[in-house]
């Protein structure tokens, strides 16, 4: 990795300072990030909704199951940020073999089952490592880091819970007086294309809150390095000395 490219001041950081430090990453690059990755999304959620005739739950399982998929072109977005650099759908495009369709195997069982996958997914996808080196490089990093970024992915599902529960509370307190239960049976027994409400209000929350997620990680697996391998005094060596 080019170092002295990086455009964030590196240093050890606790690690919740470097998760917040990930979402101001996401703040400053907003308009590439949702711009590139909402096409993807649209996608996706398309196909899955489209599940709605086998299952009215199924939808809501896909998106689900299928956000670490949607982390990698996150993922992507944000590690050219990290140097400065905005993303384009065309960007994406060009590199959508290495993004979309490498490690799916893994990217769909084992990260979506695993407790802190925000923090491993830098090594799995950015490293390009394979077998031994990649088991022990991965190790390595998340040596001491497991429950920090445990307790971060954890941090994460709650407010997820809590944007999706929020928005069908509020449709219940703004539902005119004397009718609450009759909306709340009417969402519970939708049909047809209705019954997509859940699984799009779900998405919604998805689509806002994930590229926070992702950069969340990120910012912890680079504060890791940095721990390692001491990037914050070589990249002050650069600067001074460049």
């Amino acid at each position: 990795m080019r170092v002295e490219a990086l455009s964030v001041a590196l240093r050890p950081r606790p690690a919740a300072e470097a998760a917040d430090l990930g979402v101001a990453l996401v703040r400053t690059h907003a308009k590439s990030v949702w711009l590139t990755f909402v096409p993807v999304f649209g996608v996706f959620l398309l196909l899955a909704c489209a599940t709605v005739e086998i299952a009215d739950w199924l939808p809501a399982l896909l998106i689900f199951w299928g956000k670490p998929w949607l982390d990698r072109s996150l993922l992507f977005i944000l590690s050219r940020a990290v140097f400065g650099q905005s993303t384009r759908f065309a960007d994406l495009w060009r590199e959508r073999a290495a993004v979309w369709g490498r490690q799916l195997p893994r990217t769909l069982l084992l990260q979506r089952l695993s407790g802190w996958r925000a923090f491993t997914q830098p090594i799995y996808q950015l490293e390009g490592l394979r077998g031994q080196a990649l088991r022990q490089r991965r190790k390595v990093l998340l040596a001491g880091q497991r429950p920090m970024a445990a307790i971060v992915q954890l941090v994460f599902v709650h407010i997820e819970a809590a944007l999706v529960f929020g928005v069908w509370a509020a449709v219940l307190w703004f539902a005119p007086q004397g009718h609450r239960e009759g909306v709340f049976e009417w969402f519970k027994n939708a049909q047809g294309y209705w019954s997509l409400l859940p699984a799009c209000v779900y998405a919604a929350v998805v689509l806002a809150l994930e590229p926070f997620f992702v950069a969340a990680g990120l910012a912890m697996y680079l504060n890791r390095r940095v721990e390692l391998e001491a990037w914050d005094i070589e990249q002050e060596f650069r600067h001074v000395f460049g």
